[in-house]
């Protein structure tokens, strides 16, 4: 929740310098021509970043506000989803050498101690597995399953969101636009006339809030997809982790049960 606050009041802040450079550009006016043409030419050119902070003060305000709740809520989950799964990766095979090197000495308990030490979801798989040791293969093999299904579960957490609020942005866009539109025939009807001058401002709100509706959608879809990727790698060392805990575990038995 604290991070999801910050998020928001870095957004506000964001959204709010437009306001202060306008402001300034008014205050502008009350230094001579000279005095003034001398601080523009000082000025350097505003950025595609101060375009985009522009074009979104004037775009419609209630669904501009829309687009951005969704993108900030959308953020916050994938930096949540990020941290999580940064968290979750270790060096999986130095991990796995340490408790085989257990093992082999026979000490079950320092194996779990490591496992129980380290982090992340090839650990828990390790620790579960352990825990199971001397009832035979065919137990740790179906609490492996078992735990590993879990932890995949755990890894997806939240992606359901990401990708709800990737769908929202467009749509909110969209509708926006169809809305502005209607208002525009509506300025057409009242007045009677079609020249660009009624037509042209409802027109230009209704089509910015489809661009921030796609800007938004892209900016999640990016980190989206970076976040399966970790997933699919946390994935795969999980997999081979627990075909490498199935091989020690039938080591130690062939070498301490029997």
């Amino acid at each position: 929740m604290k991070r999801l606050l910050f998020i928001l009041v870095v957004a506000g802040l964001w959204l709010c310098l437009p306001m202060q450079k306008a402001g300034a550009q008014e205050a502008a006016g009350m230094f001579p021509a000279e005095e003034t043409e001398l601080m523009v030419e000082e000025q350097p050119e505003e950025g595609l970043h101060k375009t985009l902070k522009v074009k979104f003060i004037e775009g419609s305000a209630f669904f501009m506000s829309w687009i951005a709740v969704a993108f900030v809520i959308g953020l916050a989950f994938c930096i949540e989803r990020i941290i999580y799964l940064s968290l979750s990766e270790i060096n999986t095979k130095k991990f796995v050498s340490s408790v085989e090197s257990a093992l082999e000495k026979g000490d079950v308990n320092e194996a779990k101690d490591i496992a129980r030490r380290t982090r992340g979801p090839v650990a828990s798989i390790y620790y579960q597995g352990l825990m199971h040791l001397n009832q035979g293969v065919d137990v740790v093999e179906k609490s492996v399953v078992a735990c590993g299904s879990v932890q995949a579960g755990y890894l997806e957490k939240g992606c359901s969101w990401i990708t709800l609020f990737i769908a929202i942005a467009p749509s909110l866009g969209f509708l926006g636009t169809v809305i502005g539109m209607v208002e525009a025939f509506d300025k057409i009807q009242m007045v009677n006339d079609i020249s660009p001058t009624v037509v042209a401002g409802g027109m230009k709100v209704a089509l910015i809030t489809t661009i921030f509706g796609l800007i938004v959608a892209l900016v999640l879809q990016v980190f989206y997809n970076y976040i399966l990727s970790k997933i699919e790698a946390l994935t795969t060392d999980m997999e081979d982790a627990s075909v490498a805990l199935l091989d020690q575990v039938i080591k130690y038995d062939l070498r301490y049960e029997k």
